[in-house]
C-alpha cells in the first residue's frame, strides 16, 4: 500500500472526478431547454462532490471540519443521484 501525499491520490477523489467528467459528457446531450436547470445543477453537484473531498483533505487535522466537509460531499453525491434520476426519466416527460 502506498502513502497518500495529496488528495488526488485518494481513490474516492479519483472516482468522483471521473464521474463528474462522465456526467459532463453525458449532459451535453440533454435537451436545450434543460441547459440552465437540470444540466447546470447536475454538473455543479457532481463537481462539488470532488471539491468537498479536496477541502476535507486540507482539513484532515481538524476532525470536526474534516467530517463536516465529508458530510457535505456525501450530500452533494446524493443530490447528484437525484438529478441523475430526473435525467433518466426525462424522456418520459417529453
Amino acid at each position: 500500500m502506498s502513502t497518500i501525499k495529496f488528495h488526488q491520490d485518494l481513490k474516492v477523489f479519483q472516482k468522483s472526478f471521473e464521474a463528474a467528467q462522465l456526467i459532463y459528457e453525458l449532459s451535453k446531450s440533454f435537451p436545450k431547454e434543460e441547459l440552465y436547470s437540470l444540466t447546470d445543477q447536475i454538473r455543479r453537484s457532481s463537481r462539488s462532490v470532488t471539491a468537498n473531498i479536496s477541502e476535507a483533505w486540507g482539513k484532515r487535522k481538524y476532525e470536526k471540519s474534516f467530517i463536516a466537509k465529508l458530510t457535505d460531499s456525501e450530500g452533494e453525491a446524493r443530490e447528484t443521484q437525484t438529478w441523475l434520476q430526473f435525467a433518466f426519466y426525462l424522456p418520459l416527460y417529453e
